[in-house]
């Protein structure tokens, strides 16, 4: 499965808006390129939260803010065709660690859960039921200091992996990594603290579908990672307890 990415133009548009039923032990996922309109802009503003909206005020470059804006007024959008509401109803809560969570009153009516990630540009969304998720995307950038941080912040293996490639292969392999162990971490609620005691095992050719996890030194089944192909010069990846099925939903109508 190749994630393709929609304009969120799409989400903002009311004949877009349907009903969508989502199946046990199911992953669906949402690709969005962040380049909207001024007008698809305001509408995404509008249905911000407070918290929000004073987030996107800290971004310095107008495109950051812009993009930011899009990406969290987007997953309402999204969101709002599981719920039955419009995205402007979309209400969010947030756990310790700063995880966002559907409000109580909606959580009291739906077992829906998301994560969203965005980067450069492109956003996604994965939507799950009765079960945390989490999914993360990055664009490969060959000016990351690939051995120092990785030697930093990864186990052993997974720095050893990276540094016995050949220098051109060394990034996408880094990025590879950060996704898979990204993801993990969403779907627990751990976030970047985590980072280090999270080992990703991936397989011997490095882009099987499903990759093995062990979290401080215990090899976890509970918890599945997935590798998303993307574009090139993308990498992604999906997280949750069970993966059953990981569907694409787009933006076109259906």
């Amino acid at each position: 499965m190749l994630i393709s990415f929609h304009s969120i133009e799409r989400a903002t548009c009311d004949d877009w808006l349907h009903s969508i039923d989502l199946e046990p032990n199911t992953v669906h996922i949402w690709g969005i390129t962040l380049d909207g309109s001024s007008y698809c802009l305001a509408r995404c503003r509008e249905w911000l939260d407070d918290l929000e909206r004073e987030r996107a005020t800290r971004f310095i470059r107008e495109r950051d803010r812009n993009r930011y804006v899009l990406a969290h007024g987007g997953l309402r959008a999204v969101l709002s065709q599981y719920l039955g509401i419009g995205p402007g109803s979309v209400r969010f809560d947030r756990t310790e660690s700063g995880k966002p969570l559907l409000a109580k009153e909606l959580r009291d009516r739906s077992t829906i859960t998301f994560n969203l990630s965005h980067a450069h540009g492109r956003a996604l969304v994965a939507v799950s039921r009765a079960q945390e998720v989490g999914i993360d995307l990055e664009r490969v950038r060959s000016d990351v200091p690939v051995e120092n941080l990785s030697r930093r912040f990864f186990s052993q293996s997974e720095h050893t992996a990276i540094m016995q490639l050949a220098q051109k292969q060394r990034a996408t392999i880094f990025f590879r990594y950060w996704v898979a162990k990204e993801a993990v971490l969403k779907a627990q609620g751990i976030g970047l603290r985590g980072l280090t005691g999270c080992e990703i095992i991936l397989g011997t050719d490095g882009v099987g579908k499903d990759v093995r996890v062990r979290v401080d030194s215990r090899l976890l089944d509970p918890v599945r990672v997935r590798l998303l192909s993307c574009d090139p010069e993308w990498e992604a990846a999906v997280a949750a307890k069970n993966l059953g099925q990981v569907r694409q939903c787009g933006l076109d109508p259906q």
